[in-house]
């Protein structure tokens, strides 16, 4: 294990950052000793994986665990559909190394940066309503407790401890490998339109019914959404042009975008009419490997906030984010994304025990968004809606316990991994409050 190093480490979009002592493991050994040696001397531990997340949930003052170099992909088994990686392991690595095994993951969400353990530990997601979040296809797992000890879970042994785990947010442990299941390689078909919002609206049980993945962008200012609609196949693959993929993943999504963004940072009353000129390439139509048609690249840097919602209720909360929009003194230059999740049985799951519609905000970087992203709260709120545990929010223990009715069965888990408070950083405590009774 490379030595400590004191360091200022930051997340992706820059509005996180800490001072501590940075490790980098290679084995789990040296995960349980960093665990040791921090109880020993009063020290908080976090993992920090790709930086992703937008929270204060991956800092710490006193140890940061880096799993960059423990991230390697343990072993793949064709007959029984799982893939066991280290804590580190990335997702588009893996998606990459599974397609070369004709297997794939269920599902991923728009960007696949994440390492395993930071999108599983926050239940990060993709879309389509017959699909559960990364979390939800845990198998097993290896996590590094409070007393330095490892810990194996699976769901015929510990099943309550187990359904804790698979979305920790940091608390329980030190993740350090991960069993998932994948299935066979599929390809998607896509259809990426931009469509009237009042449509989109009036059509999105139909349209989430009917297909394996749906998404939209409503654009703020307009009566515009973008569109994403994939229906899964084996049908013969017929891909972008390298050049249509460039143009429409990297000049128009993310330069030309950038430029728009900074235009309206520069004069934001620029931005409703910027709204109508937003880039899109008009309706798109292609059939690729479903790793390459569910996530893209995502070069624009922003800070996001993600709310969870009953499915019933996600258009009801599309119109509560609307009237927040047009209430606002300062424009909105980021569209507002829309996502369904199927229901899952994971006590911190946001999705925990209900087909859920997810519904997110997103400002450009440096750009004031508390105003924004309280309001918008306060309407997920009275739909009783979950935050995504990577993603901004002003929640607390307790006012999330009431909405988290397996809230308990994590306080247990918490009390008998990190009795003695070792994964206990200041945003654990605020969100979970102390793990001694």
């Amino acid at each position: 294990m490379n030595r400590s190093r004191t360091q200022v480490w930051s997340n992706w979009a820059g509005n996180q950052r800490s001072l501590a002592a940075v490790l980098r493991p290679t084995t789990e050994a040296e995960l349980r000793r960093i665990v040791v040696e921090a109880a020993e001397s009063g020290h908080r531990v976090k993992a920090v994986g790709a930086g992703h997340s937008f929270t204060d949930v991956a800092l710490s003052d006193h140890v940061m665990v880096d799993l960059s170099e423990y991230g390697r992909i343990l072993g793949i088994d064709d007959t029984a559909g799982e893939v066991t990686v280290q804590a580190g392991c990335r997702l588009h690595d893996l998606s990459r190394e599974l397609w070369r095994h004709g297997l794939a993951l269920e599902n991923v969400g728009d960007i696949d940066v994440q390492t395993v353990a930071g999108a599983t530990a926050t239940a990060t997601h993709g879309t389509g309503l017959a699909f559960g979040n990364l979390s939800s296809t845990i198998v097993a797992l290896r996590l590094v407790d409070g007393r330095g000890e490892v810990v194996e879970l699976d769901a015929r042994h510990d099943a309550d401890l187990f359904a804790a785990a698979r979305v920790g947010v940091g608390a329980l442990g030190l993740l350090s490998t991960v069993t998932l299941r994948v299935v066979p390689a599929f390809h998607l078909h896509a259809v990426e339109e931009p469509r009237r919002i009042d449509e989109v609206i009036e059509s999105f049980d139909e349209v989430v019914a009917a297909n394996d993945h749906f998404e939209f962008f409503w654009v703020p200012h307009t009566g515009w959404a973008l569109t994403k609609t994939n229906r899964r196949n084996l049908d013969p693959l017929e891909p972008r042009s390298a050049r249509d993929e460039y143009v429409q993943d990297r000049l128009l999504s993310n330069y030309a975008f950038e430029a728009v963004n900074r235009i309206g940072s520069w004069r934001p009353s620029l931005i409703p009419r910027l709204g109508h000129l937003l880039p899109s390439p008009g309706r798109v139509e292609y059939n690729d490997r479903s790793y390459r048609v569910l996530s893209t690249p995502r070069l624009v840097k922003f800070v996001e906030m993600e709310y969870a919602v009953p499915l019933e209720a996600t258009m009801e909360a599309l119109a509560g984010v609307r009237r927040v929009v047009d209430g606002l003194d300062m424009p909105v230059s980021f569209p507002v994304e829309v996502r369904t999740v199927a229901g899952d049985d994971i006590a911190l799951s946001p999705a925990s025990g209900r087909a859920t519609g997810y519904l997110a905000v997103h400002v450009y970087r440096g750009t004031p968004y508390e105003t924004y992203f309280r309001r918008v709260e306060s309407v997920m709120r009275e739909l009783g809606g979950r935050p995504h545990w990577g993603k901004l929010h002003n929640r607390t223990a307790e006012d999330l316990a009431p909405a988290y009715p397996r809230w308990d069965e994590f306080r247990t888990a918490r009390q008998r991994l990190d009795p003695n408070g070792v994964f206990e950083t200041a945003a654990v405590r605020r969100l979970f409050g102390q793990s001694r009774p």
